[in-house]
């Protein structure tokens, strides 16, 4: 018998002895899910809070199991975003990740226990939202120029809030002052609701802070917003103008996906996938985010890791060129 010949015979006999092995995985892609699926979100009650269960209940539905969110917060994200890399890729445990967690803390954090691009699946991005630089009713500045101009007048001595070191509305803020040439001072509160408060009562001046958190009390008159962080002006409130109409090249959106660990099976990202889009085209989704002024996105795997690997190179910059470290 030629060697040809003997090759391929053995070549055939070794795929039938692999293929009652590869039968059983196959299979459980095909069927899967058959048990509950473990969502991670690592931060605590708000916005990704939201977005992970408005999507999970309406895959639930779909897919015949429970999506069970878990929220695991801690280290910026880093914990519970952890937790997931280091999972079983099985497909019962995805997480939520965001512009915090899989762009920004890469930059931030020296001894990150996770890598970002290589430790993740990623299966789509849900959404996207814009921030808004939000001041006090009594601010004197009423516009983007105006209140450039007097940030040059008084450098460094008018401070904005955030969320928190390191979070994107941290970095919109650092970014608003790299491109403006101004200084301003950085203040952290524990979250929105800080933010607001403080606002309020005139103790902060302004904030960065995620659009659908300032939006009820400007809409009530409580505060102005001056600026969407979009390239586009938010179709929730068309009369307020975006950043970059006064500051070329100004963008911070905050963004949320869905990611597995790494080496998940190809068949059931795809099925995650497929799930993840139709559940934002449902109206209990579409609608709430509506109210919230999020955008649902629902792209391919593919674009999805594209946005975050070019995500993490921008945002990486505006914090190395601000020294912003985190231990």
């Amino acid at each position: 018998m030629p060697d040809l010949t003997k090759r391929s015979v053995a070549a055939a006999l070794l795929s039938l002895a692999l293929a009652p092995a590869a039968l059983p995985a196959l299979a459980q892609n095909r069927a899967y899910p058959t048990q509950p699926v473990r969502v991670i979100v690592p931060f605590s009650a708000g916005t990704s809070d939201t977005v992970a269960r408005l999507v999970s209940q309406e895959m639930s539905k779909a897919m015949g199991q429970p999506f069970v969110v878990e929220n695991r917060p801690g280290a910026g994200g880093n914990l519970g975003s952890e937790a997931c890399a280091r999972a079983t890729p099985d497909g019962y445990t995805i997480c939520l990740g965001t512009i915090s967690s899989h762009a920004i803390n890469p930059a931030i954090y020296p001894r990150i226990p996770y890598n970002n691009l290589r430790d993740f699946a990623p299966i789509t991005q849900l959404a996207a939202q814009p921030n808004a630089l939000a001041v006090g009713e009594n601010f004197p500045a009423r516009t983007i120029p105006e209140l450039v101009a007097l940030l040059k007048q008084r450098p460094g001595q008018i401070n904005y809030g955030s969320s928190g070191v390191g979070t994107s509305v941290h970095l919109a803020g650092t970014l608003f002052a790299q491109l403006t040439g101004t200084q301003i001072e950085h203040v952290p509160y524990r979250g929105s609701a800080q933010i607001t408060t403080a606002i309020l009562g005139g103790e902060l001046p302004m904030a960065f802070d995620n659009f659908s958190s300032v939006w009820p009390f400007a809409r009530e008159g409580k505060m102005r917003i001056l600026g969407v962080t979009s390239l586009q002006r938010s179709p929730t409130a068309p009369d307020i103008p975006t950043v970059a109409e006064s500051v070329p090249g100004f963008e911070s959106l905050s963004w949320h996906g869905f990611f597995a660990p790494a080496n998940t099976p190809p068949a059931i990202i795809e099925r995650l996938n497929r799930e993840a889009v139709a559940a934002l085209a449902q109206p209990s989704v579409s609608s709430r985010f509506a109210d919230l002024g999020i955008t649902p996105v629902g792209n391919s795997p593919d674009t999805f890791r594209a946005f975050v690997a070019s995500e993490t190179e921008r945002w990486g910059a505006v914090a190395r060129q601000a020294n912003i470290s985190l231990d």
